[in-house]
């Protein structure tokens, strides 16, 4: 018997926004990998998500151990991305303000 060995392409696509998704799904590399890191196996994480194939996941975490240092480098921009959005957000709209406004809207609706 003859195994002919085919490379299969990672289930990664990269969507119009530049986060990286697993397989045919909405779950990100992000999450994959932040539970796997966690100690998650990958039928864990398929339970979590169900969405997801085993194999996908298992070929997202090889794909992953295989290049830690470059997926590593993308969370990293994500995470920067991702603080430079709520810093924007939170300047635009004063958390703090807005507490302060729905609690005296609260106050008022309560007094009549």
């Amino acid at each position: 018997m003859n195994l002919t060995m085919l490379s299969t392409p990672t289930p990664l696509e990269t969507n119009p926004d530049g986060v990286v998704l697993v397989g045919k799904t909405r779950v990100t590399l992000d999450t994959v990998v932040a539970v796997f890191n966690q100690g998650a196996t990958a039928e864990e994480i398929v339970f979590r998500y169900p969405s997801l194939k085993l194999a996908d996941v298992y070929a997202t975490i090889a794909f992953y151990l295989n290049h830690q240092q470059e997926v590593e480098e993308y969370l990293q921009q994500r995470r920067q991305k991702g603080q430079a959005v709520r810093e924007i957000n939170q300047a635009k709209f004063d958390p703090q303000g807005l507490r302060d406004r729905l609690l005296a809207r609260k106050a008022s609706r309560s007094a009549c």
